[in-house]
């Protein structure tokens, strides 16, 4: 973040990037960690020099991908967005690409404005390993009921307190309750793929819920049983968190002003 002089007209900036999770410790600034903000940043002020603020749609973590993940910049900066979009893609590392750029209204912001998320979570379900996915999705080699495995998580879906899938620390106060839009799992020859829609995510949300279903899959969690861990509001009755390197922010839904 960067200190915006008052007085002076803004441009609130929408940029699309898509970037390679398993070269940062995720979004957000830190200290002792090279992070996709740190990279953003750094570029930004190659270009436009100081001056601007910007907000990420999401936190995500260590070894997690973005196939979309949108930042709102504030700037009194005159560049046009194609000039902008161009010259960040000059700058900024090959594990990161903007794929868009356009004005939005004063009052957007990344996070606040979205309406809904979409996380992927790809699982390479072969006996072999795939030496090209590794990093990029995780290797389970034992068999999944696709069939079984969709309908039950639609358990998921709907309005419920999230607490039991949730890893809790000071970030995640007050309304455990999320409403999940959808739930699916497919399968494409050995490629599985678990999709999920919601109006926001806890910490891990999702990463427990697929290891949850594996668990299942395993025989140690019934099928049915995603009501009652719901309903304990205690992590220790899902599965384990399953790794970051399957996980992908697919998609960011937002509501502008002039739909």
């Amino acid at each position: 973040m960067q200190h915006i002089c008052e007085g002076v007209a803004l441009r609130n900036l929408l940029l699309t990037i898509s970037y390679d999770g398993s070269h940062f410790h995720g979004w957000q600034i830190q200290q002792n960690a090279f992070t996709v903000q740190e990279a953003f940043q750094t570029a930004l002020e190659k270009i436009i020099g100081g001056g601007f603020d910007i907000k990420g749609c999401s936190r995500t973590d260590s070894g997690v991908h973005a196939n979309m993940y949108c930042i709102s910049v504030k700037t009194s900066h005159p560049i046009p967005p194609e000039r902008l979009k161009a010259a960040l893609n000059r700058w900024l590392p090959l594990s990161v690409a903007v794929l868009g750029c356009r004005e939005v209204s004063p009052d957007f912001h990344a996070r606040y404005s979205c309406i809904s998320k979409e996380y992927i979570y790809k699982i390479w379900n072969s006996p072999t390993r795939n030496p090209f996915l590794e990093g990029y999705a995780l290797h389970y080699r034992y068999p999944l009921d696709v069939e079984r495995l969709n309908s039950a998580a639609q358990d998921y879906v709907g309005r419920h307190d999230f607490t039991s899938f949730c890893t809790l620390d000071n970030r995640e106060q007050g309304d455990m309750s999320r409403n999940v839009m959808h739930f699916s799992v497919t399968r494409d020859g050995d490629m599985v793929v678990m999709r999920v829609e919601a109006d926001g995510f806890l910490y891990n949300m999702v990463r427990i819920m697929v290891g949850t279903l594996l668990r299942m899959a395993q025989g140690k969690i019934p099928y049915d049983g995603i009501p009652s861990i719901i309903e304990k509001k205690n992590r220790q009755f899902a599965g384990p968190t399953a790794q970051a390197c399957g996980l992908y922010l697919n998609r960011v839904n937002y509501k502008f002003g002039d739909e």
